[in-house]
């Protein structure tokens, strides 16, 4: 008879009182669960989350250093290929905020203050989960749901103007960038890095919002803020640890590939 390990899961709550009632509610409801951590803000939640590998995360929407579904994305596209992704449950004070987006993306969404009867009805969806999964995910399952975390937080707006020159800035100088000399766009705080092989530039956007406006069908994402074109690539090469890194034509650099998209780049 195979045993089945008791389901794991870390809260992320930056109110003390709202992540006591939660753990109160949960070993009501759910008594099997253990929950092995309680982080009070998003980077803490992020670290944990990767360092842990639970079966389940509740998230807080709004918390210091990242959001809920920041902390969703960074889980998910650093988590180990051996491990099925984490089910995610967000909690949230407004019941408009996306809720329609979060049931592509996670399991199910709570209201503050959670209560008995509705958490509940979460955690038999979550039990129903964990049942159907017991195998690991197939290959580019994590790719998927990194993208959907993304949509949740994409600019929602009709028609936009398409890019096919990208003007970046350069110190005191604009470059005009035609977009097919890209070789990667990298993401920062507050800026899109422009990599072409005659150097960087600077773009304050959003990658989402850049990669929603630019003409062309050649890049793919191989990292949360990494997107390279295709026709750049020379090699992917794998180490180890099964992480891959690519060489691009006319950077001297390698691009690390995160576990989600590894499968990309896999021997046909």
């Amino acid at each position: 008879m195979t045993l089945i390990a008791a389901p794991t899961a870390i809260i992320a709550e930056d109110e003390p009182v709202l992540a006591r009632t939660l753990v109160r509610l949960l070993g009501k409801v759910w008594p099997e669960l253990r929950i092995l951590f309680v982080a009070d803000d998003g980077i803490k939640a992020a670290e944990v989350g990767i360092a842990h590998t639970p079966d389940v995360m509740f998230l807080d929407i709004k918390m210091p250093g990242r959001t809920g579904i920041e902390v969703a994305e960074v889980v998910t596209d650093d988590w180990p290929d051996e491990r099925p992704a984490p089910l995610f449950v967000f909690i949230t004070a407004y019941d408009s905020f996306a809720i329609s987006a979060f049931e592509h993306a996670a399991v199910d969404y709570l209201l503050k203050p959670a209560t008995a009867e509705r958490l509940l009805q979460t955690v038999q969806r979550l039990q129903n989960r964990l049942a159907d999964r017991r195998t690991s995910p197939l290959a580019g399952d994590r790719a998927a749901l990194v993208q959907s975390m993304q949509a949740l937080t994409a600019p929602q707006s009709g028609a936009v103007e398409r890019i096919k020159v990208i003007r970046a800035g350069v110190g005191n100088t604009v470059r005009m960038i035609p977009v097919s000399e890209v070789l990667c766009f990298e993401a920062t705080e507050k800026y899109v890095n422009v990599v072409t092989a005659t150097g960087e530039a600077l773009v304050r956007m959003s990658l989402r919002e850049l990669m929603a406006r630019i003409e062309s069908t050649d890049f793919i994402q191989v990292h949360r803020s990494v997107m390279v074109n295709t026709t750049a690539i020379l090699s992917a090469t794998r180490d180890e640890n099964g992480h891959y890194s690519l060489a691009l034509r006319g950077l001297q650099k390698q691009l690390k590939v995160s576990r989600a998209f590894g499968h990309l780049f896999r021997p046909m």
